[in-house]
């Protein structure tokens, strides 16, 4: 019998096939987006998947300024972050950040369904989140992604 025909084959750096993504937020709901988005940025979709190797897709998300959120989020969802002094607990309301910086609400939402390693910084690197329909990946050629029929 052939014992070589039924090993598991694990993938590394070098056999690892990355390709680049193009995701459209408009109208997507952010936690379902960013759940697949962090799929995709993990590799769990490929069949060669490596839980601690970076075997997943460069992801480039357009229009992050379009996304929906379900519920009373825009009233009540906020962001806390701190300062390292005392009493420096700063929050800011979704629509703040909407505002100002309305992909970094993606980033952040893609970033903590990311695991919370050295891998996980890896895989945040691949994830770029523009606001509008330009993005600067022409050159790599992105191939787009419908997420309503992904799993």
């Amino acid at each position: 019998m052939d014992t070589l025909s039924y090993k598991t084959v694990s993938a590394n750096r070098t056999t690892v096939d990355k390709q680049w993504v193009l995701v459209d937020a408009e109208g997507e709901t952010l936690g379902r987006l960013a759940s697949k988005v962090a799929k995709i940025l993990r590799g769990k979709h490929k069949t060669n998947y490596t839980p601690h190797v970076d075997c997943g897709d460069n992801v480039v998300i357009i229009n992050a300024e379009k996304i929906t959120l379900s519920g009373n989020k825009w009233d009540t969802k906020s962001y806390s972050r701190y300062t390292e002094y005392p009493g420096g607990q700063r929050h800011t309301s979704v629509k703040d950040m909407l505002a100002k910086t309305p992909e970094r609400i993606v980033e952040k939402a893609v970033k903590g369904m990311l695991p919370k390693t050295r891998l996980g910084a890896e895989l945040f690197r691949n994830l770029k989140v523009n606001v509008g329909p330009n993005h600067g990946q022409e050159a790599q050629k992105p191939t787009v992604i419908n997420l309503n029929e992904f799993k």
